[in-house]
């Protein structure tokens, strides 16, 4: 009987503490990655390498099978900031280089493929052009044989 009950409260100890074990380390990843990014950020670096080492730091903490991703690194990273107030009150005016805006670079992207498109088609058409040069060419020459072009032929 006593064996039932602690077979019964083992998988109740894991559903209890899985959770807590699982979800602590990504706190703390995310609030010491938002340390890093404001300290590098205030210490006078750049976004890029303030953001690389937040990145990189939150990615290794979280482990397990799935990555995170920078989207959600940077909301993390937000997060953490907002929450803690006063702790990073120097760090607000950095958080917008998180998420840039989205609309610009999907019009970027757009534009880009436009343009491989057209030069795409500008080449296509290039070719297109030259192959009827040359098919013109062809039959230009086998009309004139060697008799016409013989100028002493009278």
């Amino acid at each position: 009987m006593q064996r039932l009950k602690k077979k019964k409260l083992i998988p109740l100890a894991l559903v209890i503490f899985a959770p807590l074990t699982l979800t602590t380390p990504r706190v703390n990843a995310s609030a010491f990655g938002a340390e890093i990014f404001c300290t590098m950020r205030d210490g006078g670096n750049d976004h890029e390498s303030s953001w690389d080492a937040a990145y990189t730091y939150i990615k290794k903490q979280k482990g397990g099978l799935f990555k995170v991703s920078p989207k959600n690194a940077a909301a993390q990273i937000t997060e953490t900031v907002i929450r803690e107030r006063e702790k990073f009150s120097y760090c607000v005016e950095y958080l917008d280089n998180l998420h840039p805006n989205r609309k610009l670079i999907r019009d970027l992207e757009k534009e880009e493929k436009r343009k491989e498109k057209e030069a795409k088609d500008r080449e296509n058409k290039r070719k297109k052009l030259e192959k009827e040069l040359e098919e013109t060419n062809e039959e230009i020459s086998e009309e004139f044989t060697d008799e016409t072009l013989d100028r002493y032929s009278y």
